[in-house]
């Protein structure tokens, strides 16, 4: 497979790197200024991406010999899935590969929110504890967890979070028939009925903004946000806001709207847990990951069943 060529779009993992390597012609994006892309768009049948750059229209234009779309990543967004039907390129994903990691940190910052351990960790580092205790926080506990979208990620979350003896409901597309957790067809009503909102849904136009003024109000001053999916998700101007005057309790967020710019006023916040979209930067999974990138466009390229297709 050395004559095929694959277009890495981000500098991802040297694993990752080093497997595209042995296997076939590598290009790196990020690398290649434009005109040289042109020269080589012949030689390039397969591009691999993630979750901040995938293939959007132009350079899947800019490819005639495009056969595959393999992303490093279980979120599609960044891939134009509708001109990859209309060409008949395969896409793939890594959905299963990253669920535990996704869901951990989605637990991780509900506690890290909660307890205000980033705040407390600034307390015992800047000498502040020699004055004063520090204040009284919020448990996780007994509370009652609200997810929006109840697929592999949201399935996890629930099942860590009940081990924390946690009431669960949910929203999605449709309701789960093989699900005992509570559904709620809409998310204010979710938002209403609910201690912490989890997000965890794929992003498309119609959940572009689910998190909105009218969802955050039906939430209430003692209430988080949870959001381990896309930044897009949620209204960010209207969170900030309500965060700073104090409308919701607090958030937890691995992903931001505009990543990777996190707004003044959301960084100075003591009530916001801000990671920088890392919930699947593990080692483990970044190596399953990347091996289940390269098995599919092996599958691919040899005529065999693709592993986890999209299309």
């Amino acid at each position: 497979m050395e004559g095929i060529g694959v277009l890495l779009m981000r500098p991802l993992s040297n694993y990752l790197q080093q497997e595209l390597t042995k296997r076939f012609t590598l290009f790196k994006y990020w690398e290649i200024p434009s005109e040289s892309l042109k020269l080589h768009s012949n030689s390039i049948r397969a591009v691999v991406g993630n979750g901040v750059q995938g293939a959007n229209s132009a350079l899947i234009d800019s490819l005639p010999r495009l056969e595959i779309v393999s992303s490093h990543s279980s979120g599609l967004d960044k891939i134009d899935l509708v001109k990859c039907k209309e060409r008949g390129i395969r896409v793939t994903s890594t959905p299963d590969a990253l669920t535990d990691d996704v869901a951990d940190m989605a637990i991780l910052l509900t506690l890290a929110t909660l307890r205000r351990i980033c705040e407390a960790d600034r307390f015992v580092r800047n000498g502040i504890w020699k004055e004063k205790d520090f204040k009284l926080t919020t448990k996780f506990s007994g509370k009652s967890v609200g997810i929006v979208g109840l697929g592999r990620i949201g399935s996890a979350i629930a099942k860590r979070a009940e081990a924390f003896g946690c009431s669960i409901s949910y929203t999605s597309r449709s309701q789960k028939p093989e699900s005992t957790y509570t559904y709620y067809p809409h998310v204010s009503d979710l938002a209403s009925n609910c201690q912490i909102l989890v997000v965890a849904c794929a992003l498309t136009d119609e959940t572009r903004h689910i998190i909105n003024r009218e969802v955050i109000d039906a939430m209430g001053p003692h209430e988080v946000v949870i959001n381990i999916a896309r930044g897009s998700h949620i209204d960010e101007p209207e969170l900030v806001s309500a965060l700073a005057e104090g409308r919701l309790g607090g958030a937890g967020l691995d992903v931001l709207e505009y990543e990777p710019e996190a707004p003044v006023l959301l960084a100075g916040l003591d009530n916001v847990v801000l990671s920088p979209h890392v919930a699947a930067s593990t080692l483990e999974t970044r190596k399953d990951m990347a091996d289940l990138v390269v098995a599919n466009l092996e599958a691919h390229f040899s005529d065999k069943p693709l592993l986890t297709p999209v299309i």
